[in-house]
């Protein structure tokens, strides 16, 4: 096994390479970083559940991205459940290399309460969000073109629904494992994502710099070699793919050591929202002057972020300061 030396596994994303299969993949394992999320809302378990699996898949596939941006993962619903967003901002300069995370969900707290279905252990996709959509988001900024990709909701759980994209838009052999569950202690969630690349470039090399050994594979060996990878990953237990105890490259070599596997430098995840008081209130100018006058209560708007339930106060002099030619936010009195 080629690569560096792993810590611990907590909130990163490890990049890997079969050796003699042109395979990439990505594992990721999230601990405080999912907790603090699912924890500050306080979901019900099936919501914090499904959340928590958008995360740590938004994560994954974020993670196959060498560019700067955001991108999200988006499941909208008829369900109980109706709408679940995950979004990853990726931060690269000549010193840093950051990404940060965030997610919210919504439900309709009395239909979830009436589906016995929706509550059981491992409910199916379908019991939470009923007919819906998966989207897929990637935002490098305004110089660029957006790219959005939409596909139902067809399958029991997130991974069958992902695997369906890819197989049907991306054209793209994919394997997922997902699990997310509660331990006494705090949430851990974890992803292990194989894709089947097309082949690779001119000079034989992938975009971290590994060499591939079998672009000339012939296309029966290749696909032998893409099933006995999905053999092997359908062994990987959800206990093992959460065992905080079990690090990254252990876990990889247990699954593919026949093969070889090359890792490269892991990458940490971190806990972060985007939203601010200058955010809100272009947002609210946005709405005008007479749909912010008419949320007033006791003299003051409040707006909450729906990630990080920051609250974000307006007085009466601030919402008119809001709409001034000038527009300056003068600091609340109510310290809000």
């Amino acid at each position: 096994m080629t690569g560096l030396s792993s810590p611990p596994p907590e909130d990163r994303v490890q990049a890997f390479q079969i050796e003699t299969a042109p395979h990439r993949g990505r594992l990721v394992r999230l601990g405080p970083v999912l907790d603090q999320c699912l924890e500050r809302h306080a979901y019900p378990a099936p919501v914090a559940r499904v959340l928590g699996e958008t995360m740590v898949l938004a994560a994954a596939l974020a993670a196959t991205l060498k560019c700067d941006g955001i991108f999200t993962l988006q499941l909208k619903g008829a369900g109980p459940v109706t709408l679940v967003v995950a979004d990853v901002l990726s931060d690269f300069d000549e010193e840093t290399h950051e990404r940060q995370i965030r997610g919210y969900a919504r439900f309709d707290e009395a239909a979830l309460a009436n589906s016995v279905e929706a509550n059981r252990d491992e409910a199916p996709l379908a019991a939470l969000l009923g007919e819906g959509w998966l989207a897929f988001t990637v935002d490098q900024g305004p110089d660029t073109e957006r790219y959005q990709g939409i596909v139902a909701l067809a399958g029991d759980t997130l991974a069958e629904c992902v695997t369906h994209y890819f197989r049907q838009s991306e054209q793209l052999p994919t394997g997922l494992r997902l699990a997310v569950a509660r331990s006494p202690e705090a949430w851990r969630g974890a992803a292990l994502l194989l894709q089947r690349m097309p082949g690779s470039g001119g000079n034989g090399t992938d975009s971290y710099g590994g060499d591939h050994h079998n672009e000339n594979q012939p296309e029966d060996d290749g696909q032998e070699a893409w099933r006995r990878a999905m053999i092997l990953m359908a062994t990987l237990t959800p206990t093992e793919l959460l065992d905080p105890t079990l690090n990254d490259h252990d876990l990889l070599y247990r699954l593919f050591h026949q093969d070889g596997v090359r890792v490269f430098s892991p990458e940490a995840i971190h806990a972060g929202c985007r939203c601010s008081r200058d955010r809100v209130a272009t947002v609210l100018r946005s709405l005008g002057r007479a749909e912010v006058d008419a949320s007033q209560q006791n003299g003051i708007v409040e707006v909450v972020c729906e990630f990080c339930s920051t609250h974000y106060g307006f007085d009466q002099e601030q919402v008119a300061g809001l709409f001034s030619q000038a527009g300056p936010l003068v600091e609340s009195s109510s310290g809000l």
